[in-house]
């Protein structure tokens, strides 16, 4: 029985699968298809659950929008990818999992990578007593002059 994503490409397909299981996640239906989704082209993205799931229904493909949550949920604890908050209201899901910087463009609500070798970070506050720091994400904020 194969849980081929439907109308993608077999490489498409095949990254998908790979990804999942670099990541140690049970090729599902639903996860080979979001999977192929983000990673089948080769190209890193930078998606919402609500971006995900129009390109998913684009796809014919029969995921719900807590689908869609799960599994990125999933991918995120597997290493696969990683959140980043722009404010209180809007997370993305970025496939590049190395550190690097973001540019959010306020006017129309895109998160796209910054050149991390451009990015210098001289010195952060100490943690407090007890803590410790676990990362640093950088997102430089953008409007149209």
């Amino acid at each position: 029985m194969s849980a081929e994503p439907q109308n993608l490409p077999a490489e498409n397909a095949r990254r998908a699968s790979n990804w999942l299981a670099r990541g140690g996640l049970r090729p599902t239906r639903q996860r080979l298809t979001l999977a192929a989704l983000l990673v089948g082209d080769g190209q890193d993205r930078h998606v919402t659950a609500e971006s995900l799931f129009t390109a998913a229904s684009d796809q014919r493909a029969n995921v719900s929008m807590a689908t869609v949550y799960n599994t990125l949920r999933a991918f995120c604890g597997a290493g696969l990818m990683q959140e980043v908050t722009v404010d209180g209201t809007r997370s993305y899901f970025d496939t590049n999992t190395h550190d690097h910087p973001h540019f959010f463009w306020e006017d129309t609500g895109v998160l796209c990578d910054a050149p991390a070798d451009e990015l210098q970070i001289a010195a952060l506050p100490g943690a407090p007593e007890g803590a410790e720091i676990a990362s640093v994400d950088v997102v430089i904020r953008l409007r149209r002059k």
